[in-house]
């Protein structure tokens, strides 16, 4: 008999969603973990960055809160407190998952894993003694890890990955130059923007967030520009140098090479699996691009090993790994996945957020889907005014034939708190016309998709 029914390697939020489903459908579980149980997400990525903003946040609007009558006299930031506030968030969660790993009777190994063989693992602790465990399954959750390119001088000291910022760097910045211009690059923008750094923000494409909605990159932009961030965007790094007074980024914009200086730089260009050394070297598990390729049960090439989240998602979210986890647990049980995973929202913690799910309507086409969205701009709804975080707008799409939502792009206030209605509509292929039929309450920012969704029932009876 194998020591466990399932070796999970990574306690991020997969890894420790695949633990404690197996623990609850009666699976002798185990967990490896080489760094803190809640992995990058917990540790040095979401919950983290979303503090910081939140935090930052509070001083933005103390510091311009004046034209609502609120005189603050003077104000000022303590970066380590902050930090700290950050670190006490995080340990007190990692608490809480390590108290459910705990009643749920799963073994948490700490130590870094190897795969030598099918349905066995070598867990290797930090003081180098050496265990080996077998069991009749192994489940792949080591997440992510920040991407680099090839670019001369990210060596240099005061070039820093999110990891590396969000582990530890207590300092306040005067100014600071970010590669990418994606969700990491915007949120961290944000950061460091309301806290009245210098932020340079760099982007390859011709726009913010490249890869959604045409509006939601250009909208942000501006905003971003008008808080006095620099926004250089169709801009390739070239090199990054030492200069006098921090370090200087070279990019190339329209043919012509551009200098921008910064005290330190950010690259967040991105992420990519982090699968390195988890696998011995006689196992070599099939591939689609970076990713471990999976089939519909999550299973890689290797019998009895299979991968969940960024090892091998086409959409590396925690929310994606989480579901994914109890997909992948429950399908080994005989069970029913239970989530749909086709439907998958995203957001972005900017001022204001953004939160999308599904197709645009420019998307929609390209597949050859009669698509129209309706749309409202936020600029006369009650709870925007109050708040007034610039322009805001909700876009909503729909299947002309059949009037099933297909998607939706919001920027506006709390837009992460109600894209899950979106996502609730596509997963039960609701209509346009049956959405209109709840009602929403006053004065809510709730009320501008009411608005979105009359004008796309106008648009539907066309």
């Amino acid at each position: 008999m194998s020591d466990y029914q399932l070796i999970v390697i990574g306690a991020g939020p997969g890894g420790y969603t695949a633990a404690l489903q197996a623990a609850k459908l009666g699976l002798r579980t185990a967990i490896v973990e080489r760094r803190e149980v809640g992995g990058t997400c917990l540790n040095r990525g979401c919950i983290p960055t979303k503090t910081l903003l939140h935090a930052s946040q509070v001083y933005f609007d103390a510091k311009n809160s004046a034209p609502i009558g609120v005189h603050v006299g003077d104000i000022s930031v303590n970066l380590t407190e902050m930090f700290d506030y950050k670190r006490n968030v995080s340990a007190k969660l990692r608490e809480g998952i390590e108290t459910l790993l705990a009643k749920a009777k799963v073994d948490v190994l700490a130590g870094s894993a190897v795969i030598t063989a099918p349905g066995t693992v070598v867990v290797t602790g930090a003081d180098g003694e050496r265990a080996t465990y077998t069991a009749d399954h192994i489940l792949a959750a080591t997440g992510s890890q920040p991407l680099c390119p090839p670019i001369p001088g990210l060596e240099l000291p005061g070039v820093l990955t999110s990891d590396q910022l969000l582990e530890g760097t207590d300092e306040l910045y005067d100014s600071i130059v970010i590669m990418g211009g994606g969700v990491i690059g915007a949120e961290f923008a944000t950061f460091y923007n309301n806290l009245g750094c210098q932020v340079t923000l760099v982007e390859g494409a011709s726009r913010l967030l490249p890869t959604m909605d045409k509006e939601l990159g250009q909208n942000l932009g501006q905003l971003l520009k008008k808080r006095g961030v620099e926004v250089l965007t169709s801009a390739m790094v070239q090199r990054v140098e030492q200069g006098e007074n921090g370090l200087v980024v070279t990019v190339e914009q329209k043919g012509k090479e551009k200098q921008v200086a910064g005290q330190v730089v950010l690259c967040a260009i991105g992420r990519v699996p982090d699968w390195a050394g988890l696998f011995a070297p006689e196992l070599t598990p099939e591939q689609e691009g970076k990713r471990l390729k999976v089939n519909e049960t999550y299973q890689t090439s290797i019998p009895t090993v299979y991968a969940i989240g960024d090892l091998s998602a086409e959409i590396p979210l925690a929310h994606v790994a989480s579901a994914q986890a109890v997909a992948c647990v429950n399908l080994l049980c005989g069970e029913n996945a239970q989530t749909d995973l086709s439907v998958v929202p995203s957001c972005i913690y900017s001022s204001p957020e953004i939160a999308v799910v599904g197709l645009t309507e420019a998307e929609a086409k390209e597949q050859g889907v009669a698509a129209v969205a309706g749309k409202c701009i936020m600029f006369s709804n009650a709870r925007t005014m109050i708040e007034d975080p610039g322009r805001c707008f909700m876009k909503i799409v729909a299947d002309k034939a059949s009037h099933e939502i297909l998607g939706a792009q919001f920027m506006c206030q709390h837009a992460s708190d109600m894209i899950s209605q979106i996502s609730e509509a596509m997963v039960n292929h609701l209509t346009a016309e049956q959405m209109l039929r709840t009602m929403r309450p006053h004065p809510s920012f709730e009320e501008a998709m009411m608005e979105a969704l009359e004008a796309l029932a106008a648009k539907l009876e066309k």
